[in-house]
């Protein structure tokens, strides 16, 4: 049998592996799925995981439970000798293998790309990971259990000054949310008032969300503004060292919670690898998903999602390619599974072509925004069209399942505001009050 290995369980990674078990017949290809964690995460919900409107497990698709037939490595992918068809990983509690394949799927994704600012490395948190999303909640409720208990004052405004870097959609999204939960926490704290709390949104550009009109994107503004959320444009970060929050304007804070979600890179690990690369670090494909070398495919080699530099054959894309999210990477990534079997088949392969159809986000609970063309939602309405379209997006049913329920338990409910931070340190309990020999 050949043996395929997929490097990278996320969108691209997942779904690749996902339709190569329904379109591979017994015994035809061996699947490998390489990644340091067990499981894929929607990203998408990651601003509602902050806000508490999703429980964080039901964000996160299991590797092992969604995908029967695959064989998992999970470890560290460290380098990749195409020309022996070699790759290296690091296995916990194994070290160094070899893993030898005849093709090979880089689907590697991206990470979080940041710029040499003071205090951003020490400072900031990014919003990636599922990890990152259930940080950034913890920090906002208990700096609201610190500030409840203080005067007013520099401290108390330090802990409820709270601060989001990238004006895309992930920025605003995650901000608008987290505006969304400050105000609803006010409910349970008596000794802190609407006032008391500060929201900043630095970006670079001269607006915010791209992936919209500017007429929309003046609404969301607005609408930040009507709840007391400031946002920054034509501004950029200075320095955030020791939580001192200096910007370009001038203008100088103090905050606890940064966030940084200004863009993407592509994962660094593709500089490991003997496959050609473009002057971003993305490893350059073709339209049909092959790797590209000088202009013609490279045997036995592929690529897509965030890792990719795809061209974008609709015209639509930066810089001609494809740009890095979601939408592309699960199209890519079932295409993906239908031109290696294709391969291995001597049929032919199709090239990707994907026009977006529109962008939705949320902006809090019952408020959002969707434009598609000329067609503009916004409130209400736009929330309702974010939930079902990503609702109906998540892999599984199972998953669906979970996230539709909790959804449906929240209207009855209401939020759960408790914060666990103790997850950080968990043994600090136990090791508090542990009996130790006598010297």
């Amino acid at each position: 049998m050949q043996k395929i290995l997929i490097v990278g369980g996320g969108y691209a990674g997942f779904y690749t592996a996902f339709k190569l078990e329904k379109l591979l017949r017994k015994d035809e290809a061996e699947v490998i799925l390489v990644d340091p964690l067990p499981y894929m995460t929607y990203q998408p919900f990651l601003p509602e995981v902050v806000a508490g409107s999703i429980e964080a497990r039901h964000t996160v698709v299991s590797h092992r439970r969604h995908l029967k037939s695959t064989h998992f490595l999970n470890g560290k992918m460290t380098k990749i000798d195409h020309s022996k068809k070699i790759a290296t990983l690091e296995v916990p509690g194994i070290g160094e293998i070899k893993q030898s394949y005849d093709q090979v799927i880089m689907t590697a994704g991206a990470v979080s790309r940041t710029f040499p600012i003071a205090g951003v490395a020490d400072q900031a948190i990014g919003l990636k990971t599922v990890e990152e999303a259930i940080e950034i909640r913890n920090r906002i409720l208990t700096n609201f259990d610190k500030a409840a208990n203080m005067p007013a004052g520099a401290q108390r405004d330090r802990l409820l000054t709270f601060v989001v870097v990238g004006g895309g959609f992930a920025g605003i999204e995650v901000f608008a949310e987290m505006r969304n939960l400050a105000s609803y926490l006010l409910r349970y704290y008596p000794t802190l008032e609407f006032k008391d709390v500060h929201f900043h949104l630095i970006e670079a550009m001269g607006r915010i969300m791209p992936e919209v009109s500017q007429k929309t994107s003046e609404w969301v503004l607005e609408d930040l503004d009507r709840r007391g959320a400031q946002v920054h444009l034509n501004t950029q970060l200075s320095s955030a060292a020791n939580g001192v929050i200096e910007l370009s304007t001038g203008e100088k804070f103090e905050s606890d919670v940064i966030v940084w979600t200004a863009g993407v890179m592509a994962s660094p690990f593709a500089k490991n690898t003997d496959l050609p690369i473009d002057e971003r670090g993305r490893i350059l494909a073709l339209p049909t998903l092959q790797i590209n070398q000088d202009g013609v495919a490279l045997k036995d080699a592929w690529a897509a999602g965030d890792v990719a530099a795809v061209p974008d054959l609709t015209g639509g894309g930066v810089g001609g390619f494809c740009v890095p999210n979601a939408q592309h990477a699960v199209r890519q990534g079932k295409l993906l599974a239908k031109n290696i079997v294709a391969s291995l088949r001597n049929e032919g392969v199709v090239e990707y072509k994907h026009k977006n159809m529109g962008a939705v986000a949320g902006l809090g609970l019952y408020n959002g925004v969707f434009q598609s063309g000329n067609i503009v939602l916004k409130g209400f309405l736009a929330w309702c069209a974010h939930r079902g379209y990503h609702g109906l997006a998540m892999p599984t049913w199972e998953r669906k399942l979970r996230v539709i329920l909790g959804w449906v338990a929240s209207l009855f409910l209401k939020r759960d505001i408790v914060s666990i931070s103790a997850t950080k340190d968990p043994r600090l309990a136990f090791e508090t009050w542990a009996s130790r020999p006598k010297a």
